[in-house]
């Protein structure tokens, strides 16, 4: 196999949403900090959005990302969670993978917090090969080619062997 189709995972996203009740907002704050050991990011809101309660500058989730050897042991307890398996829908027509942890005790080396009660996350894997800088740098970006993109196809067949995950209809 040509070394430049290779893929591999160039990062792991955590995200909690909360909207606008800010008790919510600190008990995600603490489940991630939890599963990753690291501080992480508040998300603030740019609109305003009044049905919803929602104004300019208010935190309404968290978010973290991990890399490199982190993000992968990461992924694979969250695929434990999971049971090793994820569904057709779970991959995105570029190569990513997103799904929804319901109960963040079911996560391995996870610890249930009375204080917290049970509360969710969502968490993204993004898939890339070697080459992907070029649409990054500061320096002339450019479009990836079509024929070098990640399909859905091969995230999946590089989760299956990489993570050893089953891929339901």
């Amino acid at each position: 196999m040509n070394p430049m189709k290779k893929l591999k995972v160039e990062k792991v996203t955590l995200n909690f949403g909360a909207g606008k009740d800010q008790a919510r907002l600190e008990k995600g704050i603490k489940i991630i900090k939890s599963i990753t050991g690291k501080d992480p990011l508040k998300t603030i809101t740019e609109k305003r959005i009044p049905v919803w309660g929602v104004r300019p500058g208010l935190p309404i989730g968290a978010k973290i990302t991990l890399r490199k050897k982190e993000a992968q042991e990461l992924i694979k307890r969250l695929l434990a969670a999971k049971e090793n398996k994820l569904k057709e829908s779970n991959f995105d027509t570029k190569g990513s993978i997103s799904f929804g942890i319901q109960e963040y005790i079911d996560i391995p080396g996870t610890k249930y917090d009375p204080a917290i009660g049970v509360l969710g996350l969502q968490a993204c894997i993004t898939l890339e090969r070697a080459g992907f800088r070029v649409k990054k740098r500061r320096l002339k970006p450019s479009k990836i080619g079509k024929a070098h993109q990640i399909q859905k196809e091969e995230a999946k067949k590089f989760l299956q062997e990489s993570f050893n995950i089953k891929v339901e209809a």
